[in-house]
């Protein structure tokens, strides 16, 4: 039995590995996880003994927000938890003997992804270079943690962006232009995106492995903003229509200054991540396929 502790007791990642390493359990009908969680709000957990569990799966931190307009206090507090807590942790679990300690970092240590109309590609010869303090809290993360003593396996995985059901973010909003918008526009950008039952697998995968290093799961194929919609829109029984003609409008818009082109190259920017990199050591973890995780995320 593997027994694994999961840092922070709200985040969607780690709640959603909980209920799938459960349900894993269920299915098999035998206890093979047994999973515990832990609020790191407060200096109880410095308490705990983390000798007893196998893996340590580090998901507690601060999600990306709005990154424009904050404080320097803010700015602060970013690095403090997303930094200099996750090093307290690792340090904790490497002096009680845990093996496995993972960090679940993001790809958004990379930068941001291309405007409309171009592409950002990451290779084995891309190097992280964050463009905000979010990124940069995780970057630090990452490096500090990779001095850390050699007889605690470090993992560190870069997931895209994660969808599933009762995701937040991107996913919400693309729904909801599927439920209500006439048509849309036929622009083929390109993002690597991680389904979220698929990256539980992943994270099973690795923690039976109990090896580290860098990982960046995702899933088996690209998708355009377009293809998701329209996938949400068919699992909900609509029909959306394509329009290329509003495509020059979004160029336009991901051109304009403030909001409104970030906005734009958000949503219908491109950033790809190299398959080489995503089934190099652990394969096999993507067990549903676009369509198939679509209508999962909205049962």
């Amino acid at each position: 039995m593997k027994r694994i502790l999961i840092t922070g007791t709200g985040s969607y990642i780690g709640n959603a590995v909980e209920q799938y390493l459960m349900t894993f359990n269920a299915r098999e009908g035998r206890e093979i996880y047994r999973v515990d969680k832990v609020s790191l709000r407060d200096a109880s957990w410095e308490n705990m003994n983390f000798g007893e569990y196998d893996s340590v799966l580090h998901v507690a931190g601060i999600a990306h927000a709005d990154v424009g307009k904050v404080s320097e206090e803010t700015k602060a507090l970013y690095y403090e938890v997303n930094c200099n807590l996750t090093l307290r942790v690792a340090q904790k679990c490497a002096a009680e003997g845990v093996g496995q300690f993972i960090y679940l970092s993001s790809i958004i240590v990379y930068g941001d992804s291309a405007g409309v109309g171009k592409k950002r590609h990451i290779t084995i010869e891309t190097q992280p270079q964050p463009v905000n303090f979010y990124g940069d809290s995780k970057w630090q993360a990452e490096q500090k943690l990779q001095k850390l003593d050699a007889s605690l396996s470090i993992a560190i995985v870069r997931p895209p962006m994660v969808y599933g059901k009762g995701s937040k973010g991107n996913f919400p909003l693309l729904v909801r232009l599927a439920e209500r918008a006439p048509f849309f526009p036929s622009i083929h950008n390109e993002r690597s995106m991680i389904y979220v039952e698929n990256l539980a697998e992943f994270l099973r995968l690795l923690i039976e492995s109990g090896e580290g290093g860098i990982y960046l799961p995702q899933n088996t194929e690209y998708t355009t903003t377009t293809q998701m919609v329209k996938a949400i829109a068919a699992a909900k029984g609509r029909t959306l229509p394509l329009w290329a003609i509003l495509n020059p409008f979004v160029r336009l818009a991901s051109v304009m200054p403030g909001k409104i082109g970030g906005l734009a190259n958000k949503a219908f920017g491109s950033l790809t991540i190299d398959y080489d990199l995503s089934d190099k050591e652990i394969t096999g973890y993507c067990i549903y396929s676009l369509e198939e995780s679509v209508k999962r995320s909205l049962l």
